[in-house]
């Protein structure tokens, strides 16, 4: 499997980055589009490189765009092992750049939107190296069952929903937080009341927030 790549923004400070947050697009689209939240995501972390990988496999239900996996069958059972194959490609990636960039194995945030959400989420509470934070916007937990064997950390999520969302309904975010709760993860639901499948300035509000937490904390254990 080939490392992914795809555009980069910041550190707006200049130098040598001393993080990395890594951002997930949703399915049919590319990192092309979720990087263009970064300058507003950056307002608070002038240190920070944002990195937007194009998803590894083609879009295959249209001519264009990439995907983590299919969503041919949006069935659970063939979603989980699509995301398990998604993380891998993830996994790699942010290992990658890490090396790269020279910085520790904790330096390092996810987030994502939709299908990107689902990855971020899968993978991050996997890794050995906990993430600083994980950022789900419009999202789900996949593989809820397996989690509480699974899991290898516990950091903190945030959850951001659109309760008019028509694709990914909002549900998926509250039954998602509950079992993150449940397990003991540090877990931040925000629902907004008016908004759909997207991201809001008020959603970006409450990722700079939690990032910059994040960020200001002493590393986890690697």
């Amino acid at each position: 499997m080939s490392v992914l790549s795809g555009p980069r923004f910041g550190p707006t400070a200049g130098g040598r980055a001393q993080g990395l947050v890594v951002l997930c697009h949703g399915v049919g689209s590319d990192g092309d589009d979720l990087i263009s939240l970064a300058p507003m995501l950056a307002a608070k972390l002038p240190n920070i490189l944002f990195a937007s990988p194009h998803g590894p496999e083609p879009y295959d239900m249209a001519p264009s765009g990439r995907q983590w996996f299919s969503l041919a069958d949006r069935r659970l059972a063939p979603m989980e092992a699509g995301v398990r194959i998604g993380r891998q490609a993830l996994d790699q990636y942010v290992d990658a750049t890490l090396a790269e960039l020279h910085l520790p194995a904790t330096a390092y945030a996810l987030a994502g939107f939709s299908q990107g959400a689902m990855v971020a989420l899968f993978a991050g509470l996997r890794r050995a190296a906990a993430p600083r934070a994980i950022l789900a916007y419009s999202g789900m937990l996949l593989g809820p069952d397996k989690l509480a064997e699974e899991m290898a950390n516990h950091a903190p999520v945030l959850m951001v929903h659109g309760e008019q969302d028509e694709v990914v309904p909002a549900n998926m975010s509250r039954m998602g937080a509950k079992v993150l709760e449940r397990l003991g993860v540090p877990t931040h639901l925000v629902l907004r009341p008016d908004l759909g499948h997207s991201i809001d300035n008020a959603g970006v509000a409450e990722g700079v927030a939690a990032l910059a937490k994040a960020f200001a904390r002493p590393a986890p254990a690697a």
